[in-house]
């Protein structure tokens, strides 16, 4: 593209300006050129004014092809070249070279790389070049070598298995064909290695080599931090964290019930859809930004919203317009397996399903925000009477508390816990595992089985198959005194 010719009026300004970030004053051609170049190109860009001294005082400089060719030789010798306009100021005899910010960073000279900061031109160390070129998006996070670990030594076989019965993947005798196939490792110098996908998915103990990937959950009293009332810091592989998020989520969000004119019976929902929020927190980590290692995906409830935030705000090349049109994967390694096992749906289409669902169940439109921060935040919307707080039973409605209920006590004697089984069986025959999920255990556990056999006890509850108490296919249900038990509360 070639720019204006710089006018006299211009020239003055620049040279009055004086050296700086975009701005370069070189008496001659010298072998710094290149340097000069490189520097430009890696930055925003910039113009090199050959024939003016580092004091702004015009020289001049010879104008003749050979100089412009030793300056086309310097731009042609960088790594990758770098693309130059050269004007000729014949009036001053000044050569104005533009060098617009590089399109495949970054570029090298013979003496190395180099960085415009401020008016200098500086050379960048190693570490200095890694992180630019992981800046750039040239190196991803989800496919870089862990050449320091032993792969058979640091994969977990359950979580592999686990992920290929959710993939529909038959395994394979060949485990390191198997995980190079997925994207998890690759062969170097003749030796197998994961990378940090291979690590995250599969790995016994991902955050020992990967410490910031843990994902932070809190519960918040109030609409700031100021009074934590629960936190989990979760550190199984990336599969684990979305399940245990959302366990928090479930455990923490209250319960609505739906009356429809399809059913008597009443629907129990979250108060913000959960597909929803499956969705936010399979984006935040997805598509956190793993280079960062200071900060950490955070799910967040206070006693309005819940926010869900990922370190990255949106991928280099995705402009804010573009948001929701385009889909720049930041992960691509990270996002193919969670499609693989249909934790994702179909690349790009989670935010739409987010606000598709919100809008299906009648909420909130979510506020999205992008800075350094990807964040998703939900309005929680208030259900009066009928929302059930999954979390301490004294705001349950009154006919529900134990203490407010003559007819619980003291003759029944029954725990919180045993009250919230009763009611999650007024609409639905459950199992062990299916009851454990409803109350937010992570497992079946000891108590539990205790409330079920005292429950059965004084015949509140019955078994679905009576004559094989033992089956995998047993269930629950309310029995008549159950039911009447509790039907002062369908009144």
């Amino acid at each position: 593209m070639q720019h204006p010719k710089i006018t006299r009026e211009e020239l003055d300004l620049l040279i009055e300006e004086g050296e700086g970030y975009q701005l370069e004053f070189k008496e001659s051609v010298n072998s710094d050129l290149a340097k000069e170049l490189t520097a430009f190109a890696n930055a925003s860009g910039g113009r090199i004014l050959i024939g003016v001294s580092d004091n702004g005082q015009i020289v001049g400089c010879d104008l003749s092809n050979r100089t412009i060719s030793k300056i086309q030789d310097a731009a042609e010798s960088c790594d990758p070249p770098v693309l130059i306009e050269i004007e000729k100021i014949k009036a001053q005899k000044i050569v104005v070279i533009k060098v617009p910010e590089g399109a495949n960073r970054p570029h090298r000279c013979n003496k190395g790389f180099y960085l415009r900061n401020g008016a200098n031109s500086q050379k960048m160390s190693t570490a200095d070049i890694t992180a630019f070129i992981q800046a750039e998006g040239k190196i991803r996070f989800d496919e870089q070598l862990r050449l320091d670990l032993d792969w058979a030594e640091t994969i977990s076989s359950e979580r592999l298995s686990k992920f290929l019965e959710l993939s529909g993947i038959s395994p394979k005798s060949d485990t390191r064909v198997l995980l190079q196939n997925l994207g998890a490792g690759e062969i170097k110098d003749n030796k197998f290695y994961l990378n940090h996908t291979g690590i995250l998915f599969f790995g016994k103990n991902p955050t020992d080599h990967l410490f910031h990937t843990s994902v932070v959950c809190a519960l918040f009293k109030g609409l700031n931090k100021s009074y934590i009332l629960d936190r989990k810091e979760l550190s199984g592989n990336l599969l684990e964290n979305i399940e245990d998020a959302l366990l928090f989520l479930r455990k923490h969000l209250n319960l609505r019930w739906e009356i429809t004119s399809e059913s008597a019976q009443r629907n129990e929902n979250l108060e913000l859809p959960e597909v929803a929020l499956r969705e936010a927190v399979v984006n935040a980590i997805c598509h956190r930004d793993y280079l960062e290692k200071g900060a950490q995906v955070m799910v967040e409830i206070f006693d309005d919203r819940v926010e869900i935030y990922n370190p990255g705000g949106l991928p280099k090349g995705l402009r804010p317009e573009d948001f929701g049109k385009r889909s720049v994967c930041r992960n691509p390694l990270i996002a193919n397996l969670l499609l693989r096992c249909n934790y994702i749906e179909k690349m790009g289409s989670g935010i739409e399903r987010i606000r598709s669902a919100l809008l299906n169940a009648e909420c909130q439109e979510v506020k999205i925000g992008f800075g350094s921060f990807f964040t998703l935040e939900f309005p929680r919307p208030t259900f009066a009477e009928n929302a059930i707080p999954k979390t301490g039973y004294q705001n349950l409605r009154p006919e529900l508390r134990p203490e407010l209920r003559p007819e619980l006590r003291p003759e029944l004697n029954l725990t919180k816990l045993a009250i919230e089984l009763l009611f999650r069986l007024q609409s639905n025959e459950l199992g062990k595992a299916a009851l454990a999920e409803k109350v937010g255990h992570k497992s079946i556990s000891g108590e539990l089985k205790k409330q079920i056999k005292y429950l059965l006890n004084k015949g509140l509850i019955e078994l679905t198959i009576p004559a094989k108490p033992t089956s995998k296919s047993q269930k629950y249900r309310l029995t008549v005194a159950g039911k009447d038990l509790l039907k002062h509360e369908n009144e």
